[in-house]
């Protein structure tokens, strides 16, 4: 098992930790972190760009001018693609389906090897609670400036939802809050840092260790 440290309230070494082999010991392999990256990321994409094609531009009922005798080329419709307002040919469409299929046991295993990665690179920390009482953001503030490179992106990881928790941390930028069950490879690549309590560790290893 690894072994951390593990820190209190104010940022303070309180003692050491063992982390599950299950979850934060496993081969990293970039490959398949990527591959559950770039799905995730496809899932969440929207179709917004749409453009029209010939049977959909308004207008163009009769023939601009007739087939011969003008000493023009041959049209047959101003909502053809070569004439400006025309159609498009070949451009987006809303309809384009960017989904795709990524099976549970692979999406959990990356996961484990993002954390893993977080663990080797020491950018997880764990600390005994992460709770606020009054909803505050100093202390969270002071928290953050605890630790090495506070100003860079951070990811509190929750055992449930706290509501004082996010309340205290709404106005802190480059932070975000999560649940450990729904953290993931985005939410884990998109953060330099890792905050997460024992009751978080211990979340994280009863939904990954399977």
């Amino acid at each position: 098992m690894a072994t951390v440290s593990l820190y209190n309230a104010q940022g303070k070494e309180n003692g050491k930790i063992e982390l599950s082999d299950a979850v934060f010991g496993v081969p990293v392999k970039q490959n398949v972190v990527h591959e559950v990256y770039t799905a995730i990321r496809a899932n969440a994409r929207q179709p917004w760009a749409h453009t029209k094609n010939k049977s959909e531009v308004r207008g163009g009922g009769r023939k601009p001018w007739r087939q011969k005798g003008t000493g023009r080329a041959r049209h047959g419709s101003i909502r053809s693609p070569l004439w400006t307002g025309g159609g498009v040919t070949f451009g987006p469409r809303s309809t384009r389906n960017f989904t795709k299929k990524i099976n549970r046991k692979k999406s959990q295993s990356a996961v484990r090897m993002c954390l893993t990665d977080k663990v080797l690179e020491k950018k997880l920390f764990v600390l005994d609670a992460l709770t606020s009482e009054d909803g505050k953001t100093k202390a969270f503030v002071a928290l953050r400036e605890a630790f090495p490179e506070s100003y860079k992106s951070t990811l509190v990881v929750l055992p449930k939802t706290d509501e004082m928790v996010l309340r205290a941390t709404g106005n802190i930028p480059k932070l975000d809050v999560v649940r450990a069950q729904d953290v993931n490879v985005v939410d884990l690549m998109h953060h330099q840092y890792i905050f997460v309590s024992k009751d978080s560790v211990d979340a994280l290893v009863a939904r990954l260790a399977k």
